[in-house]
């Protein structure tokens, strides 16, 4: 067994400008609940356990706090719901599941993990992605568990302008990581855009766009404007990119976030490779983000803040 250095990355969203709230207290409550995020995964990597593990207890924490788009605190649909999409995935063997349109299943992400584990499915959508999760043990909420306030509100907003909001604005969470084991893994959780129709869903869910690990090359976690990043198949171009075109971590998510601007979207990527390189970058102003491992952590909001 070859030892290397854990780390562990989050992110919680990327922003087309600064993100502007009635609630002054608001930005240094969403980066200590990055760096909740980043306590629980890091005790799980720092007593020598998977980077499975530390990546969905990291998204579980992401996924309670109201100051995200994923868990309580969603977005709300056009109709005034909210509806719940996640995936994770383990390099080790590239299992993978994945759940969208869920209702009222209060840990996302903990129902991709048991879907992933218990297979023999890797996607699953809807009620009856509820109903599996009921018969697993996972707990159910009424979907009014879900609404805050100020979703609400920001909904009203979108539907008096007439069409759904900046998809950007409040993002979606994910996590990445790799263990003491060399072994890497991504989660990414999301409530979708506000005042979305028709079933929409994005590439959080989609493994491959907004989710992908492989052990041979690196995890990856995506937020943004969720169309541009299934047409580009991000998550796994950017693995592509190292596995067979050689090139490095950090240039690699570049070349895959100008191909997805090149589209017409915007947003952005966190990455780390099984021998514990971390990247991250976003083509907007804000990405909520933070890093941990074994010599300190990072927690930052802007662009002008330092990056790494």
């Amino acid at each position: 067994m070859t030892f290397v250095r854990w780390r562990l990355v989050v992110h919680g969203g990327a922003g087309s400008e600064r993100i502007a709230h009635d609630d002054p207290g608001h930005e240094a409550q969403a980066r200590a609940g990055l760096n909740d995020a980043l306590d629980a995964g890091s005790a799980i990597l720092t007593a020598g356990g998977s980077a499975v593990d530390a990546v969905e207890m990291a998204a579980r924490i992401l996924e309670e706090d109201s100051c995200f788009n994923a868990g309580r605190g969603s977005v709300l649909t056009e109709q005034g719901e909210v509806e719940l999409d996640a995936a994770i995935m383990d390099g080790r063997a590239r299992r993978a599941g994945a759940v969208a349109g869920i209702k009222t299943t209060r840990a996302p992400i903990s129902l991709a993990r048991c879907l992933m584990e218990r297979g023999p499915h890797v996607f699953l959508v809807g009620t009856a992605a509820d109903r599996f999760a009921s018969a697993a043990g996972i707990e159910q909420v009424a979907n009014d568990f879900f609404i805050l306030p100020e979703r609400k509100r920001q909904l009203d907003e979108a539907l008096a302008i007439g069409s759904a909001a900046d998809p950007i604005k409040y993002g979606t969470i994910g996590a990445v990581a790799v263990d003491t084991r060399g072994n890497v893994a991504a989660a990414t959780s999301t409530g979708g855009i506000t005042a979305k129709r028709w079933g929409r869903v994005g590439d959080s869910p989609l493994i491959g766009a907004g989710t992908y690990a492989d052990d041979r090359s690196c995890a990856v976690s995506a937020t943004g404007s969720g169309e541009y990043f299934i047409r580009a198949v991000a998550a796994h171009q950017l693995a592509e990119r190292i596995r067979i075109g050689g090139q490095s971590l950090q240039n690699a998510l570049d070349e895959v976030l100008a191909d997805v601007q090149s589209l017409g979207g915007k947003g952005g990527l966190i990455a780390v490779t099984p021998n514990a390189e971390v990247a991250w970058g976003f083509t907007t102003p804000a990405m909520y983000r933070g890093m941990t491992d074994e010599s300190g952590r990072l927690v930052a909001i802007y662009a002008d803040e330092e990056s790494r």
